[in-house]
């Protein structure tokens, strides 16, 4: 083969397999055999709740009822699936908003929610662990989940694990956004961005 077509098939050979392993390298948190997807997702808006875009108020500071501002996706059944998505708190004057939801469908409900206190404790809202001081307004924090339906849910902050919680069978969906945890009230403002989907 001449010398220049042979630096042209080796050159094009490298960028194509860079281009389809990119994907792949920039963001999951676990290795291996990860296919993205893109499930579809509805707004939800109750109370004082309001959605544009990415952008996520509770307007409201009542301190009872639904005050909800977010996305629900899709259903899933079973296998392992991973949720990426970044957040900045840019208001709250309130306190105790659920950011992300990890919903049991056919269970008994929210059954893995990350909260936000005043001040920036990430915690997990069913027993309470902290899970990161990171959550401060201004400040961008990415979230990572993995769910491996009937064995186990795992939650990243920042890359890093910082909590595990068995996990039942059955149907799940994710939620994100702002939500008045029961404990809670907003005015409270929150911007996602970098939303993404894997499962395998």
């Amino acid at each position: 083969m001449h010398a220049r077509l042979r630096t042209l098939v080796v050159t094009t050979a490298v960028c194509g397999s860079s281009l389809l392993a990119a994907p792949h390298a920039l963001a999951e948190v676990e290795p291996g055999g990860w296919q993205s997807v893109s499930p579809t997702h509805t707004v939800q808006e109750r109370g004082c709740g309001q959605v544009d875009g990415l952008t996520f108020r509770l307007t409201c500071s009542t301190a009872s009822g639904d005050q909800r501002a977010e996305r629900r996706y899709a259903t899933y059944t079973g296998g392992t699936r991973q949720f990426e998505g970044s957040f900045r708190v840019t208001s709250l004057s309130g306190t105790r908003i659920s950011l992300k939801q990890t919903f049991h469908e056919s269970g008994s409900g929210p059954y893995f929610m990350l909260a936000v206190e005043r001040g920036g404790r990430l915690y997990a809202v069913h027993g309470g662990a902290t899970l990161s001081t990171a959550g401060t307004v201004g400040a961008t924090v990415r979230v990572n989940t993995v769910h491996e339906v009937g064995r186990e849910h795992r939650t990243y902050i920042n890359g890093s694990l910082k909590h595990t919680y068995a996990s039942p069978g059955g149907s799940f969906y994710d939620k994100f956004g702002a939500y008045r945890t029961n404990s809670g009230s907003g005015p409270a403002t929150v911007e996602w961005s970098g939303i993404r989907f894997w499962r395998k």
